[in-house]
């Protein structure tokens, strides 16, 4: 759920914070005050294009924080942001800011990673499911529609399973199609693989030497030098007169007459031997180190054409050894493919054809699966659009299977043979029509609304927000649009812009957008009510403060707690 929304200039927001529990979550105001603000945040956050025309005059950006709690989302939802390189949850918590200037700057974090808008919008879809005036389309595409019909009857998994299929399938259709070609590209093709694989192989490669070789070319490359250096140190440290382990027993002796004094100077003569046996230490690991140096021209050529070998080799094959040794590996089999290519059509044709039995089969049970689901949803919904006033529509859903001819070259949906459309009948004596042909969007919103309640147990979006669908409707309809969302915030975090006093009464917390001028400047604002407060905004929204508008926006309330 969306737990905190923070909002820094944006339109005539300077600074605003605000909490959300879970429930449904009203909000009211008068017209132009600002109520969808909410909505425009949300949609900055979830990775909509930025207007810059509203960042507040006077301010160089806007910006907008959230922090959702994602403990419903499971695995998948941690998986999507492992994908994209952000954050893990700590504690459950998901944070998202975003922040663009007047200059241009659009800037985007998760978890407080950097990041992309394509990542904010992916990630929104698994967030929020926003529903307005214009946002009805979703239910007009027959693939929503069928993945609708299948979240209702809990089809997701046979419907995955199909889809993996219909991906090998895909493969294995690559695989078949590199194997048929003619004659003269065929052997083209056997030549090519046959020297990459033999070129790969006969180099006997390791994936981590290239760091060795390097490192004993440098050594190589410097050994005369390397014994240049090491002699002359080798001579300051004992075989010049005036080397360290000469002037060493000069100070020795000096400090036997001290010690002769000051028999406390002691341990001065005591570090001096130390010193001494670390300086001819020195001497001897130098010595051997030397010894190991060897000018060897031979060997350094050799290394020299090895390194020259692999860098021609990750030129041709891969940035890495690694990745050449992987190309080669991924040569040598397909080689043994081409070498033995009959063989392996006929494997890929067997197993092409024990796939297809396999998605007929799953096929035929997802379509008699979603043809038994049909009466259940159309009823279901039928029955919640006959609460919102449509007492004698009707809603259904028509289904049609195509299956694939044998020969056919046409592509396999991921979700099976099926397609289907929406219908919907709002008057008693008319066919049901395509939801599509609806023209009124207030009847589209109550089904959108209808299906939404049927499905409020099975949609795993946590945050769905409404923003005035209840427009054209009124008297008992609207009660019933409020008790509607008021049941689907049972399972889920609901908000809903209003203009109904009968919608804003069902809320579990209510809060008003107002607008007000100080120092020349208009600034809007937005509190939760209390229990006085929401009578006065309700009765406000009933036409005035009379005496009658507070009883009924009070009876409003009692009747809406009582539901």
């Amino acid at each position: 759920m969306l737990a905190t929304l923070r909002i820094r200039n944006l339109a005539l927001v300077t600074d605003l914070t605000l909490e959300f529990p879970p429930g449904l979550v009203v909000v009211t105001g008068e017209t132009g005050a600002g109520k969808s603000i909410v909505l425009g945040a949300l949609d900055l956050l979830l990775g909509a294009r930025a207007d810059r025309t509203l960042i507040r005059a006077g301010e160089d950006a806007c910006t907008v924080e959230a922090v959702f709690d994602t403990r419903g989302l499971g695995a998948g939802f941690q998986a999507v942001l492992a994908d994209n390189g952000c954050e893990p949850c700590e504690d459950w918590q998901l944070l998202l800011k975003r922040t663009f200037t007047a200059a241009g700057a659009n800037r985007q974090f998760v978890n407080g990673t950097p990041t992309t808008l394509a990542t904010l919008a992916e990630i929104g879809d698994w967030l929020v499911d926003v529903h307005g005036p214009h946002d009805h389309q979703s239910l007009l595409h027959p693939a929503r529609q069928l993945a609708i019909l299948d979240a209702f009857g809990g089809l997701q998994p046979p419907v995955s399973a199909f889809g993996e299929r219909v991906a090998r399938r895909r493969e294995l259709d690559t695989q078949k199609a590199a194997l048929i070609v003619d004659e003269r590209t065929y052997a083209q093709q056997l030549d090519l693989l046959r020297f990459q694989v033999s070129e790969i192989a006969d180099a006997s490669l390791r994936a981590d030497e290239e760091a060795e070789l390097e490192h004993e070319h440098q050594r190589a490359s410097n050994a005369t030098k390397l014994l240049q250096l090491g002699q002359a140190a080798l001579n300051l440290l004992g075989e010049d007169e005036a080397s360290v382990l000469n002037q060493a027993g000069a100070v020795g002796r000096l400090l036997q007459e001290i010690q002769r004094v000051d028999p406390d100077a002691q341990p001065l003569a005591t570090a001096h031997e130390q010193t001494v046996a670390a300086i001819r230490d020195l001497q001897s690991d130098l010595t051997r180190y030397l010894d190991r140096v060897e000018v060897d021209p031979e060997r350094l050529q050799g290394l020299e054409e090895r390194l020259n070998l692999i860098q021609s080799l990750k030129r041709k094959y891969g940035a890495t050894l690694a990745a050449v040794i992987e190309f080669g590996e991924d040569a040598a089999r397909r080689l043994r493919q081409l070498e033995s290519r009959d063989a392996e059509l006929q494997r890929l044709n067997e197993e092409l054809a024990a796939l297809d039995r396999q998605l007929a089969t799953a096929g035929r049970k997802l379509t008699t699966a979603r043809r038994e689901l049909i009466p259940k949803l159309a009823k279901a919904v039928t029955k919640q659009l006959g609460d919102l006033g449509f007492r004698q529509s009707h809603f259904d859903v028509a289904l049609t299977t195509a299956l694939p001819a044998d020969d056919s070259a046409a592509p396999i949906p991921a979700t099976g043979f099926d397609t289907v459309e929406f219908q919907f009948a709002p008057n008693p004596g008319e066919p049901a029509r395509p939801l599509r042909a609806i023209a009124s969007s207030g009847e589209m919103a109550r089904v959108m609304l209808a299906l939404k309640t049927v499905l409020a147990a099975v949609d795993e979006i946590p945050v769905l927000v409404f923003d005035e669908v209840d427009a054209n409707v009124g008297g008992e309809t609207a009660h019933a649009v409020g008790d509607k969302m008021r049941q689907i915030a049972r399972r889920r975090q609901v908000f809903c812009v209003t203009h109904l006093p009968q919608v804003a009464a069902a809320a579990d917390v209510h809060f008003c957008v107002t607008k007000e001028v100080r120092a020349g400047r208009t600034a809007t604002h937005m509190q939760r009510l209390g229990d006085g407060d929401r009578v006065t905004e309700l009765a406000r929204m009933l036409g005035g403060q009379s005496d009658a508008a507070r009883r009924h926006a009070q009876a409003l309330l009692t009747t809406a707690a009582a539901r």
